[in-house]
């Protein structure tokens, strides 16, 4: 950090501070290194300089929530005014010395800078897959604002302000796990509306095993229990050369989603044959939702022909599947209405198309809750209240299901279940008041879409912002000369349907 104290020699017998790294005895034997003497040295508008500072600095600390944040002040006292700790001692030094040290000095400052922006402004992040195609799609980076809810206090302080997790190249974790701090949100300029898209940590990401990439951790202890694994997640720990180490993550430290805010706290939300109700009334779709359909062909579809009318080549695969049973090929593929009606025009289609949900060629559950006996699937599920910071819920082992990890895990309770009777930090109860708002989060590529249908409610502690402009957009599929950047998007609204009222 740079330090720009005023340090001149006194006249003899005045009392002022002594140029950088000397020591002057005044004739009346008085340092002129003493803090009276730092003091005198320092000009008004240095002073002035300061105050501003103190005063943002302070409106900071009341911002955070946190007074412990106060005595950082003493450094910034230092920094500006007295000058005690030696920050630029390298300035002093001649050759290699001064010129590492004034690279480290400004690599430093530009993380600290980065550092604070990212925490408390915004950040860019990369869309890695279809979950929100039309509206977001794979390439686009988009800016996050973290002030529209709120910034939130960073919970793991000590961490890499480059990296989410986990170091590059190094491999290992880029932040420390102590302190963590408890969940703070700054005073925000509106609450999540219905139709929000909406940057959050993947609620499931505290517990991963590091060799099984994105896959969810608690969906793997499921599919071992439903193949009979007595102790499923003993045998994954044992079992690192299959699974790697098993980790946890802080709250802020989790894989960043991004879903459309669908059901907000203290509503009742149910999905019947896709169609999204709220407190028994259907909500609208986003314009352009997408279905996986069935498409019968008579032989393959061209690589140029999908990539027209907006289906990836990752999405579409490179050839037909066959399905013997029925004598036919086919793609399996996610459509929009408009992208539908013209595909029922080509002459490779020799049939109808059918949702890929009502085709019986895949299994539609492993939803939420997990193990669950509800008979729910990605279709259809529900009733479900999502629950509403400070309002109380009756529970019974039938509905506990639902909001076991909100009251165990996302809000820090001891529950158990014994003899038929609910326990929640030793004390038999029927009645639990919920400590955070929850919401509802869908993909507008319902079919593709790792969701809450699968993995639940999001906490409020999670949310980390909304996006307000696509940066840029690259289209992974595209030469730089085949129209890899999509002008079309540069510094586009990410969200045209809640631009357009349509929520």
């Amino acid at each position: 950090m740079n330090q720009d104290n005023q340090n001149c020699a006194a006249p003899a017998g005045k009392d002022n501070a002594a140029p950088a790294g000397k020591d002057i005895l005044t004739p009346a034997g008085k340092d002129s290194r003493s803090l009276q003497g730092r003091l005198r040295a320092v000009k008004a508008s240095r002073w002035i300089r300061f105050g501003l500072v103190s005063a943002i600095f302070f409106a900071w600390v009341v911002l955070m929530g946190n007074p412990w944040l106060a005595l950082i002040w003493l450094l910034l006292f230092d920094i500006y005014i007295t000058g005690y700790i030696p920050f630029n001692w390298w300035k002093k030094k001649k050759g290699a010395t001064r010129t590492v040290m004034a690279w480290v000095d400004a690599i430093v400052y530009a993380l600290i800078l980065i550092y604070f922006i990212f925490a408390f402004v915004g950040q860019q992040y990369e869309i890695p897959s279809s979950s929100l195609e039309k509206s977001l799609l794979v390439g686009d980076r988009l800016w996050v604002d973290k002030t529209v809810y709120g910034a939130r206090v960073p919970q793991t302080p000590l961490h890499f302000p480059l990296a989410q997790h986990t170091l590059p190249l190094v491999n290992t974790k880029s932040y420390i796990e102590t302190p963590q701090l408890e969940y703070h949100r700054m005073p925000g300029r509106r609450q999540i509306e219905r139709g929000d898209i909406v940057v959050f940590n993947y609620p499931q990401g505290d517990t991963v095993a590091l060799r099984m990439g994105n896959r969810d951790y608690y969906q793997i202890v499921e599919e071992l229990r439903a193949q009979g694994a007595p102790d499923p997640k003993e045998y994954i720990r044992q079992n690192p050369q299959i699974f790697g180490e098993v980790v946890w993550r802080p709250v802020d430290r989790r894989e960043n989603y991004v879903k459309r805010a669908i059901g907000l706290p203290g509503e009742r939300l149910r999905i019947k044959n896709d169609i999204v109700y709220i407190n028994g009334k259907p909500i609208a779709e986003p314009e352009n939702v997408q279905y996986n359909y069935i498409v019968p062909v008579n032989g393959p579809v061209t690589t140029e022909k999908w990539q027209s009318i907006g289906v990836r080549v990752e999405d579409a695969g490179p050839s037909p599947m066959r399905n013997e049973a029925a004598g036919f090929s086919f793609y399996d593929v996610p459509l929009t209405a408009a992208m539908k009606a013209e595909i029922e025009k080509w002459p490779e289609v020799i049939g109808p198309l059918q949702r890929e949900s009502e085709s019986g060629m895949l299994d539609l559950g492993g939803v939420y809750p997990l193990g669950n006996t509800y008979g729910w699937t990605r279709t259809d599920m529900g009733e479900l209240w999502i629950p509403k910071r400070g309002v109380t819920l009756r529970l019974t082992t039938s509905n506990l299901p639902l909001y076991e990890r909100a009251i165990r895990v996302y809000e820090g309770n001891d529950l158990q279940v014994r003899d038929g009777r609910i326990y929640i930090n030793g004390k038999q109860t029927d009645f639990y008041t919920f400590k955070m708002d929850y919401y509802w989060m869908m993909g507008d590529n319902r079919d593709r879409s790792a969701d809450s249908r699968y993995w639940g409610l999001v906490p409020e502690d999670h949310i980390v912002g909304s996006p307000v402009f696509i940066i840029v957009s690259l289209d992974k599929e595209r030469p730089f000369a085949d129209g890899k950047i999509r002008w079309n998007r540069t510094l586009s609204n990410p969200n045209p349907d809640k631009k357009a009222g349509k929520w």
